[in-house]
């Protein structure tokens, strides 16, 4: 049986498109074969694996990989901050700044802007979403959060998933402005957030690592912003002083090498999300779309 392509909407060239995956063959292999699934089980979801990718990543030599990379997955030079050849390792590459106007940021005080580069999905209301990523699979906002008191306050609320591949910029912004508090970090284990991997079980979204920082906006009430690990991704810097007012768009951090996602929450009746984004993700198609293009607006 062939395997199933993954498809999503691409907002700019306003057709539909086929993924080209990072690793595909090793990661259909790990979460749809029985032999795989028991590798991932026994330890790529355990965070010794995820260490010792990053350490091969962080080496001297893994700067080989940039220029190949670049060429293969056709990526604009021209948006990096500075030149492919001067990343001393390709970790450095993969958490590469861009240029400033590479990312414009809607205008707006309602408008809020996707946090990451990559591949979206929109519940309106997450208290009867379900099947995003496989019909009928669902979790639940205190598993996701970790903390049943504060999934209260979102009940009824909005969700975006951005999902980002190992080909996008992996810098995470900050999706409204307002004054965000401390980070707090969920512990968990390090799956893989592809979608063949989701396909098979979404709670991997709560059971991976993550932290989770709540903004108090002026418009958008509170809203919570979680950046999920995943394989090979143990590492989440974040870079924001927590209790600085700081604008939409500004950075917020950076994921080390590997694919990852960002999940924002909205509190009920905050957010009208954008058509083409609702329109997408009613067929269960992702929205490719970059940091700093609008999401929606306040309600």
């Amino acid at each position: 049986m062939p395997a199933e392509p993954i498809r999503y909407f691409d907002r700019y060239a306003r057709s539909l498109k086929t993924e080209q995956i990072y690793g595909e063959q090793w990661l259909r292999f790990a979460y749809e074969n029985p032999a795989g699934r028991f590798f991932v089980w026994l330890a790529a979801r355990r965070a010794f694996f995820s260490r010792w990718y990053g350490w091969k990543m962080r080496k001297p030599v893994s700067a080989l990989r940039v220029l190949p990379f670049i060429t293969e997955y056709n990526l604009n030079v021209d948006e990096f901050a500075k030149s492919a050849f001067d990343y001393k390792t390709f970790n450095e590459f993969f958490y590469r700044a861009l240029k400033p106007a590479a990312r414009p940021i809607a205008d707006g005080a309602r408008i809020a802007v996707f946090p990451a580069d990559g591949r979206h999905l929109a519940m309106p209301d997450v208290d009867t979403a379900a099947g995003f990523y496989v019909k009928g699979a669902k979790f639940s906002l205190g598993e996701l959060l970790g903390d049943e008191t504060l999934a209260k306050k979102f009940a009824g609320g909005a969700m975006l998933i951005s999902r980002l591949c190992p080909v996008d910029y992996h810098r995470f912004h900050f999706p409204v402005s307002g004054v965000p508090n401390e980070p707090r970090l969920i512990n968990g284990w390090l799956y893989s957030v592809s979608p063949v991997a989701l396909r098979r079980n979404v709670r991997y979204l709560v059971e991976n690592k993550r932290e989770l920082t709540l903004i108090e906006s002026p418009e958008f009430g509170t809203v919570a912003v979680l950046e999920v690990g995943a394989t090979n991704v143990g590492s989440i810097t974040q870079s924001f002083v927590p209790g600085r007012t700081i604008a939409k768009g500004e950075e917020k951090g950076l994921f080390a090498f590997g694919g990852s996602c960002v999940i924002t929450l909205f509190q009920r009746g905050r957010i009208r999300f954008d058509a083409d984004l609702l329109s997408s993700s009613a067929q269960h198609i992702e929205l490719y779309a970059k940091m700093g293009d609008r999401l929606g607006e306040a309600s």
